[in-house]
């Protein structure tokens, strides 16, 4: 995320308490909003040692429902410990912190470690991990890159072995190619932030965090962003064989010193069931902190634009969305960089469990922080 290299300068207007607790506990029960009821809510510490790696960065999570335990993607681009995500275990997801249970190091084609910033290898992309999904059929990893645009490479769909064993990497349209002169295509640290994989895990859904530049421009605190595209792939063919529009709010924050930096875009997307997806959206503005809203839409609802090469109003119906929560209001100790999101085991009255984790961009004015919420499906 561009909000990495922002932080650290703005983080100093927000008041920030101690940051460094395993687990905390809200003052207020949670309200109960309808969709989403708050159930619990942990953190890790700033920049865990795991197995003799720097744990932070968490951008994706998935449950493994054989194993009982959930998977963790670290956004760290090799810099601190190679690409890898972490296993552990939250049985009671209360306010006792998931324990950890081992990590998982995404290996590069033809084995070994991907390289890092520093050690860049001629033809080999330095991945950016942003989230992942199991594929139940197969017991394998799905995950994508936000790309290595300053090096020519665009975002990537990934497909791992559970012991991190490199499969194969998906062809993706090419409208996803950056262009060095920033004419088209996806903008830098903006690319591939959501995935999903539907129900019957033949097809997964990559969600652009932002517009196209030829798409139109990203939100401002007065206008929604361009449309983000959501693209199908056949996860058998490797191939995307569809693609709606999704529109971004304005940024619901202002900054306190007007002109510096604010933001808002998907962060993770997740299906409620074949074709009706939950989009979140996480908002930043320096000084004001977080917003984090969740949506929800119809796939069907939205023209295939897959074939259009800009999109414009007019050429195309965007996907309606539905406020399905507002994170504000569900009793969270503080908001933060929220990007991982994922059902886990059923809960005993028959609802889904959501959890959330937050990519605390390893910076210790930030948290790594796990939410979880009973959900209730609208009628």
């Amino acid at each position: 995320m561009l909000r990495r290299r922002l932080l650290a300068g703005g983080a100093g207007l927000l008041g920030l308490g101690s940051l460094g607790l395993a687990g905390c506990r809200s003052a207020t029960p949670a309200p109960d909003t309808g969709r989403l009821q708050r159930l619990g809510e942990a953190r890790w510490t700033h920049r865990r040692s795991i197995e003799n790696t720097t744990a932070g960065g968490l951008s994706g999570i998935d449950y493994d429902p054989i194993k009982g335990e959930y998977l963790l993607l670290s956004d760290d681009r090799s810099d601190l410990s190679p690409v890898r995500c972490y296993t552990a275990r939250w049985p009671q997801p209360a306010d006792a912190a998931p324990e950890p249970t081992g990590v998982v190091q995404l290996q590069r084609p033809g084995g070994g470690p991907w390289p890092g910033r520093r050690h860049a290898v001629d033809g080999l992309p330095v991945p950016d991990p942003e989230t992942l999904r199991l594929r139940p059929s197969t017991g394998t990893l799905v995950w994508t890159s936000e790309g290595d645009l300053a090096r020519g490479f665009g975002p990537a769909l990934y497909e791992s072995a559970r012991d991190g064993r490199f499969l194969r990497e998906f062809t993706l349209p090419a409208m996803f190619a950056p262009d060095p002169a920033q004419r088209r295509g996806p903008r830098d640290n903006q690319t591939l932030e959501g995935l999903a994989l539907t129900p019957d895990d033949r097809s997964a859904w990559l969600a652009m965090e932002n517009t196209l530049v030829q798409d139109g421009p990203v939100p401002t605190t007065t206008a929604p962003g361009g449309p983000c595209r959501f693209t199908q792939v056949d996860l058998a063919t490797g191939r995307a064989v569809r693609q709606i529009a999704y529109v971004p709010d304005a940024i619901p924050l202002r900054p306190l010193v007007p002109g510096t930096y604010a933001d808002n875009g998907v962060s993770e997307v997740l299906m409620l069931d074949t074709h009706r997806m939950l989009v979140l959206e996480r908002a930043y503005a320096t000084g004001a902190g977080n917003s984090l809203r969740l949506y929800e839409i119809d796939t069907r609802a939205a023209d295939d634009v897959l074939a259009i090469d800009v999109l414009a109003p007019g050429n195309h119906r965007p996907a309606a969305k539905t406020l399905a929560a507002d994170f504000a209001t569900l009793g969270l100790s503080r908001l933060d960089n929220t990007e991982g999101m994922c059902w886990g085991p059923s809960l005993p009255d028959g609802r889904r469990l959501l959890v959330v984790v937050s990519d605390d961009n390893f910076n210790p004015l930030q948290v790594t922080q796990f939410a979880a919420f009973a959900y209730t499906d609208r009628p």
